[in-house]
Order: structure tokens, then C-alpha cells, then sequence
């Protein structure tokens, strides 16, 4: 009788053995076979404890097994800019960036930042703040960028700049919506579209462009290089909602920009030399669609870049650096110089061409309600 009980002793004792060799032989196997051109070592072991256990029939003790961990350490000495090749551990892009070309950038977007301070002064046009922080936040974008060419293996550098190059274009949005509620409260006697206040209507656009803002900059904040792979693909998937979603708003805006065009056109047709016309209407909303036009080419570009994911080698939109500088740099550099070029300011000129804020236009209707509810 007592060898009849050691003996499904050591039969589940020698089971349970056989699968920890199994397992850990599947393990090494998987090591030996990760391929050598990543650059990587995998040198981890993982010490797991596996409780044993009594009942009526065996008795396992607790044993001790050790797993090889793929891990991944960077053999490569990086250079004298901290280069590392795509894909191996720790490489943040997926070309050798240009230290030049952002540093031209850089200039470039400072100097129209300065521009758009000094014409918002000289205009007056408070509201165009908006406009130099859109300008402010593209400097800051190429900045970041021509210091992480220097230093390509600091992830906090790299992950500064993607969030100012991520969000910049929606201040440049902002200030498009602002521009066309301002020429809708000028030039249209009515000071509405599609009988929505002028002031409401930049109102809610503004709020849409928020929403779109905070969608991206969650998505843009996670989907840094060091996330693991389901959460970078899932802030990824967020970041380009949030872009589709900008772009669908700009849509509808533009369904007002084209209203607003042919109410101007008709009104033009009807006009009598008595007429008190004013002028610079037409420069001035075709510099607008130029704007929209360019964050749309950019909203595409992006799109499509992330389509395949953050480190898609087969995409060449991610692997060739002359596409991020045609499609996503150009775009906006043009999109901001074009209001230098034609400013509101020098189209909406006079008192009338000061729109009332929208809460203080909700704040007057609240003080008329009051007004005629004493006289009743």
C-alpha cells in the first residue's frame, strides 16, 4: 500500500516537469530564432515560483522555473546625434532627420509669428492673438524638432515637439472661423447666415475646433514611441478621429464660407452708385479657402501617414523625410503667411467692423429679457 501512493506521487510530479521543459524549451526557442538585424539582445530571465499543492491523491511541490524574456537592449552605439536605425530598440525616427531644414522652419515660422504681432498691433485686431499663437505653436514645433535632430534618442524632446506639430493647424482653424463670422458681421446688413447670428456661428465653430483640439491631443500624448504597441495603435486610431472629425467641421464651414459668397455676389449685382459698399471682401475669403485648403492637404497627409500604424516600413510617407516638409510644413506655412499677406485688418476696418463677443451678446439679451419683463 505505501508504494501504491508515492506512485501517483512521482507520476504527477514527473508531468508537471515535463510541461515546465516544454515550455521553457518553446521560450528558448523563440529567443534563439529573434532575428539579429534589430540589434538587440535577449538577455532577461524571468524567475516564476509554482506553488505546490496536497489532495487525497498526490502531493506536488512548489518548483522553481526560469523563462528567457525577450528584452530589448540596444547594442548599437548611437552617434555623435544619438541615430539609432528604424526599428531597433529605442530609435524614435524613422529617417535621419534634417537638422537644417527644421532650423529653416524655425526662422521661417518666428518670423511670420513677429509679422502677425506686429500687423494684430498696428490694426488693432485683438482677436487676432489667435493667429500668432497658431504661429507660435508652429516655432516651437520646428524647434523642438531641430534640437531632437541633435539629440534622436531623448524621447521627452521628441515627445514635445509631436504634440506642438500635432495641434498647431487647429489654431489656424480657429482663427478661420473667427476671420468668416467677422466678415459675415461687416459685409451682411442681416449680421447672420442661415438666420445664425454671426457671433454664434464663430462661436460654436471655435467650440467644434476644441473638441477636435482635446480628441487630438489625448490621442498625439499617447501615442508616443515608448507606449507598448496596443496602446500607441489605440491612440493612434484616437488621434486620427479627432482629425476626421476637424476635417468634417471644416466641411460644414466651408458650406457657410460658399453661402456667405453668393449672398455677397448678389448683393454686389444689386448695388447702386448710392450704395455705401464696401470693398476687400472677395481677397479676403479666397484667402480664407486658400488656408482651409492648405490644413486640408495636411489633415490627408496625416491620414494617410498613420493609416499603417507609427512604424509602418512599408509606408513612405513615414520612412522619407521630404514628404513631412512638402505635405505637412509647406501646408502650414502658407496657410498662416496667407493672412500676412491679405490681414483682416486691412479689410475690416471702422467700428462695424468690431463683432461682439458671444457672451457679451448673450449677456445684452439677458438684460433686455429683464428690461421687458419691468415694463410688463
Amino acid at each position: 500500500m505505501p508504494m501504491a501512493a508515492a506512485t501517483p506521487v512521482l507520476a504527477s510530479e514527473d508531468i508537471v516537469t515535463k510541461t515546465f521543459q516544454q515550455a521553457l524549451r518553446q521560450a528558448t526557442e523563440v529567443v534563439t530564432s529573434a532575428p539579429t538585424t534589430t540589434a538587440v539582445d535577449i538577455l532577461t530571465t524571468q524567475h516564476i515560483t509554482i506553488d505546490g499543492f496536497t489532495n487525497d491523491y498526490a502531493t506536488v511541490p512548489a518548483k522553481t522555473i526560469n523563462i528567457a524574456i525577450p528584452t530589448c537592449i540596444q547594442t548599437i552605439e548611437p552617434d555623435s546625434n544619438g541615430y539609432l536605425p528604424p526599428g531597433t530598440c529605442n530609435a524614435l525616427w524613422n529617417y535621419y532627420p534634417s537638422f537644417s531644414a527644421a532650423l529653416a522652419f524655425t526662422l521661417l515660422f518666428g518670423l511670420l509669428m513677429f509679422l502677425h504681432l506686429y500687423q494684430a498691433v498696428a490694426y488693432k485686431k485683438k482677436f487676432c492673438w489667435v493667429i500668432v499663437m497658431a504661429s507660435f505653436w508652429e516655432t516651437m514645433a520646428y524647434l523642438f524638432r531641430t534640437v531632437s535632430t541633435r539629440h534622436q534618442n531623448i524621447t521627452g524632446i521628441y515627445l514635445v515637439f509631436q504634440v506642438f506639430i500635432l495641434l498647431s493647424p487647429l489654431w489656424v482653424n480657429a482663427f478661420d472661423y473667427m476671420v468668416l463670422g467677422r466678415m459675415i458681421y461687416f459685409f451682411i446688413p442681416s449680421h447672420r447666415m442661415f438666420n445664425i447670428p454671426a457671433n454664434v456661428l464663430a462661436a460654436a465653430f471655435v467650440t467644434f475646433d476644441f473638441a477636435a483640439f482635446v480628441i487630438q491631443l489625448v490621442g498625439g500624448g499617447q501615442a508616443g514611441p515608448t507606449a507598448p504597441p496596443e496602446e500607441q495603435l489605440r491612440a493612434i486610431h484616437l488621434y486620427m478621429g479627432g482629425i476626421g472629425l476637424q476635417q468634417f467641421f471644416i466641411m460644414l464651414f466651408v458650406v457657410f464660407a460658399v453661402k456667405f459668397q453668393l449672398e455677397m455676389r448678389d448683393m454686389e449685382s444689386h448695388r447702386t452708385p448710392q450704395t455705401n459698399w464696401r470693398y476687400g471682401w472677395r481677397p479676403l475669403l479666397f484667402t480664407l479657402y486658400a488656408s482651409l485648403a492648405c490644413i486640408t492637404i495636411r489633415i490627408i497627409f496625416r491620414l494617410v501617414e498613420f493609416s499603417s500604424g507609427s512604424r509602418g516600413v512599408s509606408n513612405p510617407l513615414l520612412t522619407n523625410e521630404a514628404y513631412f516638409y512638402v505635405l505637412e510644413a509647406a501646408p502650414m506655412l502658407l496657410a498662416i503667411f496667407a493672412f500676412n499677406v491679405i490681414h483682416p485688418g486691412t479689410v475690416l476696418v471702422g467700428l462695424e467692423s468690431e463683432m461682439p463677443g458671444f457672451f457679451a451678446t448673450c449677456a445684452g439679451l439677458f438684460r433686455k429679457g429683464k428690461g421687458f419683463k419691468r415694463l410688463g
